[in-house]
């Protein structure tokens, strides 16, 4: 009897986990996909789209061995991506994969404060270092969730992934050079600081003005082997990252979908960073000059207009549906959720932001 139970359970386990894989999958189709085709292109396995597509493709194909691990075996680097909602609506990083912008103050001015991002000699960190920290914090929320269910200690801010673990979180291929980039990574990130002004409710719900200023990573170690390859990374995060994840009970952080790491261009990652804050599951609109501002880009409006139009003819941003109308002050960009439901009044939680 005892056996049919263990049985009928491990049973059960099963179909639960097969479920949940299938409703995984169903979330992640773009337009045009079937389960078959989306699951194909997570595993990383080549199944054409019967969909025409004339626009340039944002969405970079995933490295070899990209595949989804054992539903069962759940590794570092398979857990779900999560970041900081304090710091989505701005870019605290340079958005170029080629200027290096050394030395150089971003200041950002917001409706409660603002937000100062300033690089040390070996210049400032890029939104691909940020993988790093986004795998951190990552781990530190599941870490966190065991903790609150009595499964584990209570985590620290110290945080030691293997090297190749890092490039398998991050969708990167496990090559000489993008582990010996991972030194260069950790040095940006660490001399990159962001200091922040905001105002907000304390605890006693009255009015205060918080100022508060950190590097994107305390403290970093890379060791290497005999060859020269970094082999382990010990990173110390941000203790205003480190508290947005431990305090209270409900973490202030959102879960990434997996293809934002295969995002190629900047402006497409910040993008999606912004509609997943602003729309979340619903809709969101922001003028074209207001995401200007806050991305931080060297480049002028036209130009950064451009690439935005690129970004929604391309029709490949995970989750989110990209769209452009026409405002008083200029052009808007329409950030919607795939899965949202429209009511029939046409109404919806739109958040429209012009400055």
């Amino acid at each position: 009897m005892t056996e049919n139970r263990r049985k009928g359970s491990i049973a059960e386990r099963v179909a639960a986990a097969q479920n949940a894989w299938h409703k995984h999958i169903e979330n992640q189709m773009r337009p045009g996909e079937n389960r078959e085709q989306a699951e194909a292109r997570f595993r990383g396995e080549s199944t054409p789209l019967k969909v025409e597509k004339t626009a340039k493709s944002y969405i970079r194909k995933p490295p070899k061995g990209d595949g989804h691990p054992d539903f069962f075996v759940p590794v570092l680097y398979d857990l779900g991506t999560r970041d900081s909602r304090s710091v989505m609506d701005v870019a605290v990083f340079r958005l170029s994969k080629t200027y290096r912008r050394a030395g150089e103050v971003i200041r950002y001015e917001l409706p409660d404060g603002h937000v100062e991002v300033s690089s040390g000699p070996a210049g400032m960190a890029s939104v691909w270092d940020y993988d790093l920290v986004l795998m951190a914090v990552s781990h530190l929320t599941e870490a966190m969730n065991r903790y609150r269910d009595g499964k584990a200690e209570m985590p620290g801010r110290v945080f030691r992934p293997h090297a190749a673990d890092v490039l398998k979180f991050c969708r990167r291929s496990d090559g000489g050079k993008q582990r010996d980039d991972l030194i260069e990574t950790c040095l940006r990130l660490n001399t990159t600081h962001v200091a922040m002004q905001r105002t907000k409710k304390g605890p006693n719900g009255k009015l205060v003005t918080v100022s508060e200023g950190e590097a994107l990573i305390s403290r970093y170690k890379v060791t290497t082997n005999q060859a020269g390859n970094p082999e382990h990374i010990e990173l110390e995060l941000a203790e205003w990252m480190y508290r947005e994840v431990v305090d209270g009970r409900d973490p202030d952080v959102l879960t990434v979908h997996p293809d934002y790491f295969l995002i190629e261009p900047g402006i497409g990652r910040f993008v999606y960073r912004l509609a997943r804050r602003a729309a979340g599951k619903a809709q969101a609109k922001w003028a074209f000059k207001t995401i200007y501002e806050r991305s931080g880009s060297t480049g002028t409006l036209n130009k950064f207009s451009f690439t935005l139009r690129s970004l929604i003819k391309s029709k490949d941003m995970p989750e989110y549906e990209l769209t452009e109308e026409a405002g008083q002050a200029g052009p808007i960009l329409v950030m919607t959720y795939r899965g949202m439901v429209l009511l029939d009044t046409g109404s919806s939680s739109d958040s429209l932001c012009t400055k």
